[in-house]
C-alpha cells in the first residue's frame, strides 16, 4: 500500500507542475525566439546572485563544470550540485497539440499573472513577464527534448530573467498545503474504506460473485437519433443502445464533459447494454470539441457560454421527452424503453449535468462569495474559474433553475464540479442514491475541493464515494471518433485509462441495477470489500459510504509541514539562494 500510496502522491506532484509551470495545453506556432536568457538572477530580500544560461547548459548536457559553475559548486553540498542536472533536464511531456490555446483561456492566463509575479525580465515589468512567459512556454513545448526548465530559459525571449524567491516560495508553501490537504483527505478515504470493508459480514463470500467486468448474455443494438430542439436552436445527434430484453429496459443516459462526445462512453453504453440496460448518450453541442476549438481560436473570454450550465441537463430533458413520444410509435422501440425508471452517468461537465438533474441547485450565493478577486486570487483550484462563468446567468433574481428530472432515480458524478456552483446547499437538495467519483491526481477538478470535501456535506443516506488512487482527469474518457477534432493526451494527462474504464463498468452497473432497475441482488458489489478485491497495482480503488465532516476535518489537521518545492523553477531558485547565503556567509 505504501508503494501504491507514493506512486500518486508522485502523480499528484506531477501534475501539479503541469498545472503551475507547464499552463500547457498549447498548439499556437509561435517562431523560437531570437533573443534567449543570457543569465539568471535570483532574488531574495537584499541578495541577488546570478549565472549565465551556458554555464548551465554545459553542465546539464554535457557535465562540464566551468568556472563560473565551479566558484558556485563549492558553496553547495555535492548531493545537491548534482540534482541541478535533474532540475535543468527534467522533461514535462505535454505535447504542443494538446488541448488548443489553453494560455489564452482566462483559465491559464490567470495562471500566467500568477507566474509572472515572480519570474520576470530585466525591465521587472510583470505584464512583460506575461507575455515572455506565455511565449517561452509555447516554444519550450516545442522542442525535442519537450519543456524542460533548460529549454524554457532558452526560449525566455529577453538576456536576462530575475526570480523573486520571496514570491515564489510563497506560491510553493500555497501548493504545498493543497497538496498535503488533498494526501491527507485521500488517506482518510483509504481509512475509512478499510474500516468499512472490515464491518462487511464474514458469510458472504466476495470470490462466489460473478464477475461484472465480463460481458452480459444480451446483445444489444445501437441507432443514432436526431433530434433538434427549435426553442434553443440545438442539434442532438444521441446515441441509443437498446438491448434485446422480454420487458422494457431501465434507461441510462450518459452526459459528456467538456471537448468530447458520445464515441467516449462507447465502451460503458455497451457494458451497460449487454446487461440488458438501455442506454442514451446525447451530444451536446455547446461542449463539443469542435465548439471548443472555435471558441478557443476566437480567443473568446470563456472557455464555453455560462448558459451552457443550463442547456446541457436540458438537453438531457429534451431528449428523454422525445424519447416518451416515440417509444411506442417508432418501429425501432416498440415500447421497449422503460423512461420512468432512469439513472444517469456523467463526467466532468457531465459530472456536473448529472448532479443537476438529480437535484442540486445552483448556488448563486456561494457562488458570489468565493468569485471575488480577493479568494480568487489565493486559489489553485482552477475549476472554481470555470464554475464563477455561471454567475453570469444570474441576471434575472426571480429565475429558479431547477433542474431536477423526476424521472432519474440515481446518479453518477465522476470527476464533477461542485464547491462553488453547487456549494453545501446546493447538494444537499439531492435526495436520491447518488455515486462520486474521485481522482486523486486531478488537476482540473481537485479531488479535495471539488468531490471529497462536497461528499462530507451530502446528508443522503445512500451515498457513495469512490476513489481512484492513481487516476487523473481524464481517466475514464474513452476514445473518440478519429473524426471528431479531439487533441490526444499524453499518457502521464490519462494515467491508466484501461483499468479506470473497467472500474466504471464493475461500479457502474451494479449501482444502476439496484437503484434504477431494482434488482436488490446487485447490492453485495456497493461495497469497500468489493472494491478492495479489485483494486488493481497500476490504479488502487477505494469506496466509502460515510465521511462527515467532522471526520474530515480532523484528517485535514496538519500534524507536521515539510516544504518539498516540487517546482523545478523554484528548487533552481532554492539552490540559487543557498549559493548566495553561503558566500554572504563566508565573506563575514
Amino acid at each position: 500500500m505504501n508503494s501504491l500510496f507514493d506512486n500518486w502522491t508522485s502523480t499528484l506532484r506531477r501534475n501539479s507542475l503541469l498545472l503551475v509551470l507547464a499552463i500547457l495545453l498549447v498548439i499556437l506556432g509561435i517562431n523560437s525566439s531570437i533573443i534567449a536568457a543570457e543569465r539568471i538572477y535570483a532574488t531574495f530580500s537584499a541578495i541577488e546572485r546570478s549565472i549565465s544560461v551556458t554555464a548551465l547548459e554545459k553542465y546539464a548536457e554535457d557535465g562540464i563544470i566551468n568556472k563560473e559553475l565551479a566558484f558556485y559548486q563549492q558553496y553547495l553540498p555535492t548531493k545537491q550540485f548534482q540534482e541541478l542536472q535533474g532540475v535543468l533536464l527534467t522533461p514535462v511531456k505535454v505535447s504542443p497539440d494538446v488541448a488548443s490555446q489553453f494560455l489564452y483561456t482566462p483559465e491559464g492566463e490567470f495562471l500566467l499573472h500568477r507566474l509572472a509575479q515572480v519570474i520576470q525580465p530585466e525591465s521587472r515589468q510583470a505584464q512583460r513577464g506575461f507575455h515572455a512567459l506565455r511565449s517561452a512556454l509555447i516554444s519550450a513545448t516545442a522542442e525535442p527534448g519537450g519543456l524542460t526548465l533548460l529549454n524554457l530559459l532558452r526560449k525566455y525571449p529577453y538576456s536576462s530573467i530575475h526570480i523573486d524567491l520571496r514570491r515564489s516560495f510563497a506560491i510553493v508553501r500555497e501548493l504545498e498545503k493543497v497538496i498535503n490537504q488533498t494526501q491527507r483527505a485521500i488517506a482518510a478515504v483509504t481509512k475509512q474504506s478499510n474500516i468499512e470493508a472490515a464491518t462487511i459480514a464474514k458469510p458472504l463470500n466476495l470470490l462466489q460473485l460473478a464477475d461484472l467486468r465480463n460481458p452480459g448474455q444480451f446483445h444489444s443494438q445501437k441507432h443514432t437519433l436526431i433530434f433538434f430542439d427549435s426553442k434553443r436552436d440545438r442539434l442532438l445527434l444521441t446515441d441509443v443502445y437498446i438491448p434485446h430484453v422480454q420487458t422494457p429496459a431501465p434507461v441510462i443516459v450518459i452526459s459528456h464533459g467538456l471537448s468530447t462526445d458520445s464515441s467516449n462512453f462507447e465502451y460503458l453504453a455497451t457494458h451497460l447494454a449487454s446487461h440488458g440496460l438501455a442506454v442514451v448518450v446525447p451530444n451536446h453541442p455547446g461542449s463539443s470539441a469542435k465548439q471548443l476549438q472555435t471558441s478557443l481560436h476566437k480567443q473568446t473570454s470563456q472557455v464555453i457560454e455560462p448558459d451552457e450550465f443550463i442547456d446541457q441537463p436540458l438537453d438531457v430533458k429534451y431528449v428523454l421527452n422525445q424519447l416518451e413520444n416515440i417509444n411506442q410509435s417508432d418501429s425501432r422501440f416498440q415500447s421497449r424503453l422503460n423512461l420512468q425508471q432512469v439513472g444517469i452517468f456523467g463526467q466532468s461537465l457531465g459530472g456536473y449535468t448529472a448532479l443537476a438533474l438529480a437535484g442540486a441547485k445552483i448556488n448563486f450565493q456561494q457562488l458570489a462569495q468565493n468569485c471575488t478577486p480577493e479568494v480568487l486570487q489565493k486559489s489553485w483550484n482552477m475549476s472554481l474559474l470555470f464554475q464563477c462563468s455561471a454567475l453570469a446567468l444570474n441576471h434575472n433574481p426571480s429565475q429558479d433553475y431547477n433542474l431536477q428530472d423526476d424521472r432519474i432515480k440515481a446518479a453518477i458524478a465522476v470527476n464533477p464540479i461542485t464547491s462553488s456552483i453547487f456549494g453545501k446547499a446546493g447538494l444537499n437538495q439531492i435526495k436520491i442514491p447518488i455515486m462520486i467519483v474521485s481522482s486523486s491526481a486531478d488537476t482540473v477538478a481537485p479531488a479535495l475541493y471539488e468531490q471529497i470535501q462536497p461528499f462530507s456535506w451530502l446528508t443522503n443516506s445512500q451515498k457513495y464515494l469512490v476513489m481512484l488512487l492513481g487516476g487523473t482527469h481524464f481517466s475514464t474518457i474513452g476514445d473518440g471518433n478519429p473524426g471528431s477534432q479531439q487533441v490526444s493526451l499524453p499518457t502521464d494527462l490519462v494515467g491508466d485509462a484501461s483499468q479506470a474504464r473497467e472500474y466504471m463498468n464493475v461500479l457502474s452497473l451494479p449501482f444502476f441495477q439496484t437503484y434504477v432497475s431494482g434488482n436488490s441482488q446487485y447490492l453485495p458489489y456497493l461495497n469497500a470489500a468489493y472494491t478492495n478485491t479489485i483494486s488493481h497495482k497500476s490504479l488502487g480503488l477505494s469506496l466509502v459510504q460515510s465521511l462527515n465532516q467532522t471526520e474530515l476535518a480532523q484528517a485535514l489537521t496538519p500534524d507536521s509541514f515539510k516544504q518539498k518545492f516540487p517546482n523545478p523553477i523554484v528548487n533552481f531558485g532554492f539552490w540559487m539562494l543557498n549559493i548566495g547565503i553561503a558566500i554572504d556567509i563566508e565573506r563575514i
